[in-house]
């Protein structure tokens, strides 16, 4: 056995003997009663009768221990040309203030508030200042459009919102205030509060009795201590979308959050305290309360705020500069990220401008990694580059490759083996075991471990239905894919991006994978269309790289042949079409779902996440020159 398989079983044979171990590195002021409460599943309990507080964790330990002079947070704005470096002490300051502030409102254990910020320290400083108090933080997206921000407020019913003045989005300034105020509007619950930060780049308009300024309000406010809290209360509630139109909202609790972050930082990620790590993401996301915020900051490494995008600020040598500058270890960010590099700077000519002999690896998620990525960002950058899964309601990987551990050899299209803690299978319809190599539902047998969500705010029931209904005893992630006969685990991405033609189940991930081997191919989506006679048949549009002025009928029947070879006629893959651009969230994920429901002819909604709204008319007219959208 590896020394990664004798932690992993370790994991899922003794789990409370597993996570009591891990629980050493987080300090409590009353040790838990029990490691794992399972009397009431599927509300499963980690640390109960324990008593801690997350930002203590995260901030005044550090300080205690004699790190306060450790940078905490570098925050790197090229979009405001703006760097600014802070310690820990100095964000003890910062947020112990600001606490106080929260506090002089009327803020306490249980209440809710809602952030909606851009990507500044301001943002980590509401984050922890509400974990100081005990009171549980919702962020909302900066730039979310005001219904769905109203959605959030009637749903999560805040004491107050705290907002910012504005943001910079690529060349333009978004005015957040107004979206504030319009939610507000549309909103049923009341607000009487809300704390705006003034950003030199936008000046917003105060209403008066009912807007406060955060630099008075923490010029006149006293420093709060930590609040006690249990291990078992909510840390924070974190929006997802859902099948239908209200989004589920996640519960992460403080004790089982915080130990596993802590965990995870030096055994999945290999970063030490004080070591500098980047993850390019947005705290408005998962990734950026895990990995921007909490996980770092808990194990007292430097974490990068970066306000700015992988190109156009300026170019595509943006990220390098990053690494250079600030010695950063590893980076985490979305595929997405690097496809846009990729298609920006192909040969890396601005890579080569930089000194990056600090970086230690790249690790990507939230998307299937390409193999031509991939390969890619390993020829150029020289060193590992990691993909592994993860799901907002886990809050951390379910399946990765634990370079702290042992670095286990890297698969193409895999994201390497199930993490400690999680007991992974692959379930067919009826809830039976497929064999090795086969394609299934993957799902978690229970109990998941710690950090992962324990309900749905204000809906049990529908944390039930959602997530442990399907396949009674294991979490249903609603991914599908298979497990090879080594253990890796191959996400071919949600279950409803797998088409049924003619009785049989094809994945169109698989075929992305075979597109996006293309030389002259930056991106690509497949998805189901429906078909009288064979049920759905599966069609693609393409990106082209920079540079590229082929005729695109002549690539189009390139890629029908690579389909065809690599998967048989059975694909059916025949139709294909090159755009200009692929309709994204502002995370960087592709809109499939949206772009199936065009093609379809059916009714879709607009996710308020897309990066470009006027997307969708260019992909209409595409889909409506392709034969497929007749209305």
């Amino acid at each position: 056995m590896t020394s990664f398989d004798v932690v992993f079983q370790g994991s899922i044979n003794n789990p409370e003997e597993f996570w009591a171990e891990a629980a050493k590195g987080i300090s409590w002021y009353k040790e838990y009663d029990k490691v794992l409460d399972s009397t009431n599943a599927p509300f499963y309990k980690w640390f109960v009768g324990g008593k801690m507080n997350t930002c203590y964790n995260a901030v005044d330990r550090h300080v205690e221990n004699g790190c306060g002079d450790r940078v905490a947070i570098i925050y790197d704005s090229p979009v405001t040309k703006s760097i600014t470096k802070i310690t820990y002490r100095e964000l003890l300051d910062k947020v112990s203030i600001f606490a106080g502030a929260l506090k002089s409102q009327g803020v306490e254990k249980g209440d809710t508030v809602i952030i909606y910020m851009p990507m500044i320290p301001e943002a980590a400083v509401a984050m922890l200042a509400c974990a100081r108090l005990g009171a549980v933080h919702s962020v909302v997206f900066g730039g979310f459009a005001p219904n769905e921000l109203a959605i959030r407020i009637d749903h999560a019913q805040p004491k107050l919102i705290i907002t910012a003045s504005g943001a910079i989005e690529g060349k333009k300034t978004l005015a957040y205030k107004p979206l504030v105020d319009n939610a507000l509007e549309l909103s049923t619950h009341n607000v009487n509060k809300v704390i705006l930060f003034q950003r030199n780049i936008i000046k917003a308009e105060m209403i008066e009795g009912r807007d406060l300024d955060w630099d008075e309000l923490v010029g006149k406010s006293e420093p709060a201590d930590c609040v006690e809290v249990d291990a078992t209360d909510p840390l924070y509630i974190l929006y997802t979308s859902g099948t239908t139109g209200m989004p589920k909202g996640v519960i992460r609790d403080n004790g089982g959050h915080a130990v596993a972050l802590y965990w995870t930082m030096k055994n999945l990620y290999d970063i030490n305290p004080g070591e500098v790590w980047w993850s390019a993401s947005d705290v408005g996301w998962v990734v950026g309360h895990s990995y921007i915020v909490y996980g770092p900051l808990l194990q007292g490494s430097t974490t990068v705020f970066y306000e700015g995008k992988p190109i156009g600020t300026p170019d595509a040598g943006a990220f390098w500069r990053v690494i250079s500058e600030h010695k950063v270890k590893a980076l985490f960010t979305a595929p997405t990220a690097f496809r846009a590099i990729k298609k920006e700077d192909p040969k890396g000519v601005f890579f080569e401008k930089y000194d990056t002999s600090c970086f230690e690896c790249l690790y990507l998620a939230g998307e299937r990694t390409d193999p031509d990525t991939l390969h890619w960002a390993e020829n150029l950058i020289g060193v590992p580059v990691i993909d592994h899964w993860w799901q907002t309601e886990t809050g951390w990987a379910i399946v990765g490759n634990c370079r702290g551990i042992e670095e286990l050899p890297v698969k193409e299209g895999s994201p390497t083996k199930p993490m400690p803690g999680y007991d992974v299978h692959v379930l067919d319809d009826d809830g039976n075991e497929v064999p090795a190599g086969t394609e299934g539902n993957i799902v978690v047998k229970l109990p998941l471990p710690p950090g992962n969500l324990t309900t749905l705010w204000r809906n049990d029931e529908r944390f039930i239905k959602s997530y442990m209904t399907t396949f009674p005893g294991y979490y249903e992630t609603s991914d599908g894919g298979y497990i090879d006969e080594d253990g890796y685990v191959y996400v071919m991405g949600r279950m409803d991006d797998v088409i049924n033609i003619a009785g049989h189940r094809l994945s169109t991930g698989a075929m992305e994978e075979i597109i996006s081997n293309h030389p002259d191919i930056a991106e690509c989506a497949v998805f189901g269309t429906d078909d009288k006679l064979k049920g759905q048949l599966p069609v693609g549009l393409f990106v082209v790289k920079a540079g590229v002025t082929r005729d695109s009928d002549e690539i189009t029947a390139e890629l029908v042949k690579m389909v065809r070879e690599s998967i048989g006629p059975i694909a059916c893959f025949k139709e294909a079409s090159q755009v200009l651009r692929l309709p994204k969230t502002r995370s960087g994920k592709i809109l499939r779902g949206t772009m199936r429901s065009i093609s379809n002819n059916k009714e879709y909604n607009v996710p308020s996440t897309i990066d470009d709204p006027l997307i969708i008319s260019e992909i209409t007219d595409t889909l409506r020159d392709m034969g497929y959208v007749t209305k």
